[in-house]
């Protein structure tokens, strides 16, 4: 059977080293253990059950469609899930989550509660290492139902009887009112010995208690705190813990384009993505996580930073090679299933300036001097001085030949500028006049080499007649102030013609008067990050009642658990890309603070 959920139909639950998502009927479609760039051990998210998933929910006959929760919810400001269902024989309550770890094993638990009458009940558990490709060999330890295969092993927990089937796990029981049941999956490295037997009550007191300290933290109290808090949330999500390194995602092919091929790995921390959400903590309170990151950064590319990559693994790792898993016939048919990606070796000069702009920031808001930090801006902007005017494939990553990007040039203005203004406040020493004049440089050359005369807009590219949203960053990163007539005509020329009916926002055009603008097959759908900015830079230029309803629009387009993939597709009116998605959610805040500080809300 293949999975029926939406994207949007899945719920988020993590415990800061992976995640897994949960969709409405109770199944659990996909989890990576231990860590968020491990082999899924439930993979039928990219294929069918045959892959891997856990079902738990009220029972249904063999061939029907398991049924869907009536309701459901974080438990506060948590990553406590709770569902609810109405079913004829009463109303049953399932609490999923995974416990905050340190060293212990990772756990995935699942506590059904009895609300109303007596309610049958069925947990289907079928473990498939591997991205679903392995059959682990299930056994009985002590009592205890143990998978395991090569150097994995996952331990299955329950007071409840259990029974194999047809490869698959089951328990079969019913629940009644106020009563609990619980279930656990734990992982441990097959060589050692079993793990500590849970404590399914304890953690979730414990889960809950985290959560609720750590939201405690958050200094934003405006009108859109429910959105802003779940959207932090969401990030300290995908922080892994042990290294501070961010995924852009905890999932991997799910289709910019539904049944095509625009699938990407994204379990992996981009520089770029990295760096914004460290902007959005840091402005919102949570200067630990900044300090976490930066400390990942240095280590990251300690030794090179010549040879930047745009991104790397979540404990630095450099090689993340990009590979087909052809066993999986990938979301909605949507092939290849990639793991790894090979934009890795692509040379996007832009990530020079959104690093540069974060650790700009962190030394502004007060974060503890780190003299490593100063010396690797220094030693960025001397790479920028020899190469900042080459053509690079770009924010967007592009499969296509490489250009003179707008976007990487006002980067690189941005990292040049924000070094200066170390230098000046007497934190670093360089060559303050040598680079005040490679900024005035790197600045005309955009202005001379970047914009269209006759249509009063900045083009994606040198030369170029097609736009690009990420534009929408220069009076954001102080480029140009946001009433030069340059700035406000590309916001008007973006809005003209790279916004879909539903007034949301398109990174580029994939199709137009240059072949390959892209280098890649199909098209995509808005992406969310580029409407959020389109909002900001509107409230930028004085239209700040546009821009509120913009926001509220994209606000109302999160799922009901307040969570947005990477972009919206307007023909399909769904979420499409890697769930949940922190390029959407970082400027969801960003967006929220600036409207917030303009007073531009209803209510």
């Amino acid at each position: 059977m293949d999975v029926a959920g939406r994207i949007e139909d899945y719920a988020l639950i993590g415990d800061m080293q992976t995640a897994a998502l949960v969709c409405r009927d109770g199944t659990v479609d996909w989890l990576c253990l231990p860590r968020f760039d491990s082999h899924a051990i439930f993979a039928g998210l990219l294929g069918t059950e045959e892959h891997g998933f856990w079902r738990l929910g009220p029972a249904h006959e063999p061939d029907a469609q398991p049924p869907t929760a009536a309701r459901r919810s974080y438990r506060g400001d948590s990553l406590v899930l709770e569902s609810e269902w109405d079913t004829k024989r009463g109303t049953v309550r399932v609490i999923d989550f995974m416990p905050p770890r340190d060293t212990d094993a990772p756990q995935l638990v699942r506590i059904v509660e009895g609300v109303s009458g007596r309610v049958p009940m069925r947990s289907a558990l079928r473990m498939r290492f591997s991205y679903g490709r392995v059959v682990p060999w299930v056994h009985k330890v002590d009592g205890r139902t143990v998978a395991v295969a090569g150097p994995d092993s996952v331990w299955h927990d329950t007071e409840a009887e259990t029974y194999g089937k047809d490869l698959t796990t089951y328990s079969d029981f019913t629940v009644s009112p106020g009563e609990r049941i619980a279930f656990t999956i734990s992982w441990q490295p097959s060589h050692k010995d079993q793990p500590a037997l849970p404590e399914p009550e304890n953690a979730l007191a414990a889960t809950e208690e985290f959560w609720r300290e750590w939201v405690d933290h958050c200094t934003y109290h405006g009108p859109y705190r429910e959105a802003v808090v779940r959207s932090l949330i969401t990030l300290k999500a995908l922080t892994y813990a042990p290294t501070g390194g961010i995924v852009a995602a905890p999932t991997t092919s799910l289709p910019e384009d539904v049944g095509g091929s625009r699938n990407w790995d994204y379990r992996f921390t981009w520089l770029r993505d990295a760096a914004i959400t460290l902007s959005s903590l840091l402005r919102t309170g949570y200067r630990e996580e900044a300090r976490a990151w930066r400390e990942w950064l240095l280590r990251a590319v300690a030794g090179d930073p010549e040879n930047l990559q745009i991104m790397y693994g979540i404990a630095g790792e450099r090689e993340l090679g990009e590979t087909e898993l052809d066993w999986l016939p990938g979301y909605e048919n949507s092939q290849p299933v990639r793991a790894g990606n090979g934009a890795a070796g692509q040379l996007q000069l832009d990530v020079y300036g959104e690093v540069t702009e974060a650790l700009h920031l962190a030394h502004m808001t007060g974060l503890a001097r780190n003299d490593y930090a100063s010396l690797l801006q220094l030693k960025l902007i001397k790479y920028l001085e020899d190469h900042w005017d080459e053509p690079d494939e770009g924010i967007w990553e592009v499969r296509g030949p490489r250009r003179h990007f707008v976007h990487s040039k006002v980067m690189a203005w941005v990292a040049v500028d924000r070094t200066i203004k170390l230098i000046e406040s007497g934190d670093a020493d360089g060559p303050l006049e040598e680079w005040r004049k490679l900024r005035d440089d790197i600045h005309r050359d955009v202005c001379e080499k970047g914009y269209d005369k006759e249509r009063n807009t900045f083009t994606q590219s040198y030369g170029s007649k097609e736009l690009d949203a990420s534009l929408l960053l220069i009076p954001q990163m102080g480029f140009l102030p946001p009433d030069d007539k340059r700035v406000i005509g590309t916001i008007e020329a973006i809005q003209r013609e790279l916004s879909t009916s539903d007034g949301f926002i398109l990174r580029y055009p994939t199709s137009g008067d240059e072949e390959n603008l892209d280098g890649l097959e199909g098209d995509e759908g808005a992406f969310l990050a580029c409407s959020f900015w389109m909002a900001d830079d509107l409230a930028m230029i004085g239209r700040v009642d546009e821009a509120r309803k913009l926001f509220e629009k994209l606000l109302a387009l999160r799922n009901d658990l307040g969570l947005l993939a990477e972009e919206w597709d307007p023909r399909l009116q769904r979420q499409v890309g890697n769930f949940p998605q922190a390029f959407s959610h970082v400027p969801l805040i960003d967006t929220a603070l600036r409207l917030t500080a303009s007073g531009a809300y209803g209510g």
